[in-house]
């Protein structure tokens, strides 16, 4: 009996909580999409270079998508072996122990509202002799981008929340950790080691939270959650949530998470996916790589108590950028289209568009930079400048590459994934401008399946992580096609164009 239960119980259900939709997805053990939920929700700008998430929106919107996916998968919540998930990182919510509700809106990981203070305070340590303090415990930049300095705005700037947090009423989570107090009823508060890293409050090298920089960024620890393996018994749902009680097996960071999916688990392995922002990890193996380019160290996961790391480039605006297209100025209404504009395009190479709407990220990390599109004339066309925008996402990657080959990580083979991934134009592009192949898998929800896996290997429906590597299967590969000539005129034009979006040119 106990045989035909796991048997039937091979089912596994990822929750994909991104930055402007929620997402579910039930798979099944070899990797089939059986049935998928999605829901998105709106996006706040209360100021310039403020980007705000209302935490119940994420929390009805993430409900409606597992209960969406269940339905239209056939399939009800016993038949779940275990739920994984995974989330936007570092956007930060704040919430009352006593009562479940959050005291302030999320803030979002792209927000910049803390960028002044985070100089302020680099500027501070510097003066000390500190100034490696945070790389060297988090391997991370100092950075409004993190989540330690936004935890700190919302106890400086709502009424009373210092206070209660000092009384030890308040908890922080980042969205995987608000999604699993709210899916156990408040019973586990909780992260995994990949989001923890994100946190700009975890040591990853003694994979504990940091009393120095807690008291750095004036955080009291009891807020924190407790940091698990990715995969690992975080508790089951109410029963009352999904109509039977679901272990909760598996959480990590979603670039980690698709990174898992796309089975990189041998170092120098590289993925880079392409949803709201980009970002591109590199598997370091046990090592944890100290970048002269700014870019990140980071854990990959943690599995029975040992961590993998990565090192990643992070772009803040990608599918985002076509949104901006597609919403505000209505140049198409489907990014479905985009991939016959670029070919009636006739002028993009000509343009470019630099899409710093948040500032810019790696290698540059420029939070005062903003968004322009360069080389325009009489002659240019919508398809032109849509074109140009797909082409940003293709040459920030190649930004990212050039850094890490010059901390001695050049990828010699990219596997791609995310919405975008779908759009044979951008994967050609990408070939083109980086000079290397680009894989393309047949399954391209990678990060929600990571998600699954991880679950999965708690849950006892995979063995080991050699199973999970053998279900990736290649759709397509893209090699390059354009000669060094063009390479080269499309890269000075870039650098050209994001010199004048900085806003310090002298800077890296």
């Amino acid at each position: 009996m106990e045989t035909n239960n796991k048997i039937m119980n091979h089912f596994l259900l990822a929750i994909d909580q991104g930055t402007t939709s929620s997402r579910a997805i039930v798979f099944s053990r070899d990797g089939q999409r059986l049935g998928i939920g999605q829901q998105e929700y709106t996006q706040h700008f209360p100021q310039e270079g403020w980007v705000e998430h209302e935490p119940d929106d994420i929390w009805q919107t993430t409900l409606f998508s597992c209960q969406q996916a269940l339905l239209n998968a056939g399939i009800t919540a016993d038949k779940i072996a275990g739920i994984g998930i995974t989330n936007q990182r570092e956007t930060t919510v704040l919430w009352d122990r006593r009562t479940g509700k959050p005291i302030y809106r999320a803030i979002v990981w792209q927000d910049r509202r803390t960028s002044a203070w985070c100089q302020q305070l680099q500027q501070k340590l510097t003066l000390e002799g500190r100034q490696n303090l945070i790389p060297a415990r988090t391997g991370l930049l100092l950075d409004s981008y993190f989540s330690a300095s936004k935890i700190r705005w919302i106890l400086d700037n709502v009424p009373g929340a210092a206070l209660a947090a000092e009384a030890g009423h308040l908890a922080f989570g980042t969205i995987d950790s608000f999604l699993l107090w709210k899916l156990t009823g408040g019973k586990r508060h909780c992260t995994d080691a990949s989001n923890a890293s994100r946190t700009m409050l975890f040591n990853i090298h003694t994979q504990c939270w940091d009393p120095e920089l807690l008291s750095l960024f004036n955080i009291p620890e009891n807020m924190l959650p407790e940091v698990l393996d990715s995969a690992a018994d975080f508790g089951k749902t109410d029963s009352a949530i999904f109509g039977a009680a679901i272990q909760i097996g598996g959480i990590a960071g979603d670039q980690q998470a698709a990174a898992f999916g796309q089975a990189c688990f041998e170092p120098g392995m590289t993925k880079s996916t392409y949803g709201t922002g980009c970002f591109m990890l590199v598997n370091t193996g046990k090592q944890v790589i100290e970048s002269q380019h700014n870019l990140l160290s980071t854990v990959a996961w943690r599995l029975g108590g040992e961590p993998t790391y990565a090192l990643e480039g992070s772009i803040f605006m990608a599918g985002a950028t076509m949104q901006w297209l597609r919403d505000k100025l209505k140049f198409f209404s489907s990014s479905q289209e985009t991939e016959a504009m670029a070919a009636r395009a006739k002028y993009a190479d000509s343009i470019m568009f630099v899409p710093a709407f948040t500032g810019l990220g790696a290698p540059w990390w420029d939070a005062e930079a903003r968004g322009a599109i360069f080389g325009l004339t009489r002659d240019t066309g919508l398809e032109d400048i849509v074109t140009a925008a797909l082409l940003s996402v293709c040459h920030q990657t190649r930004d990212l590459v050039e850094a890490m080959a010059s901390d001695g990580l050049k990828p010699v083979r990219i596997r791609a994934d995310g919405g975008m991934a779908a759009n044979n134009f951008v994967m050609q592009g990408l070939a083109d401008l980086l000079n290397t192949p680009v894989d393309r898998p047949q399954l391209t929800e990678t990060t929600a399946f990571g998600a699954a896996c991880l679950a999965g290997l708690h849950c006892g429906v995979y063995d080991s992580m050699d199973e999970i590597a053998q279900l990736w299967q290649l759709d397509r590969t893209f090699v390059p096609i354009a000669d060094d000539a063009w390479r080269q005129q499309q890269k000075s034009r870039w650098l050209d164009a994001v010199s004048r979006t900085r806003s310090n040119q002298s800077g890296s």
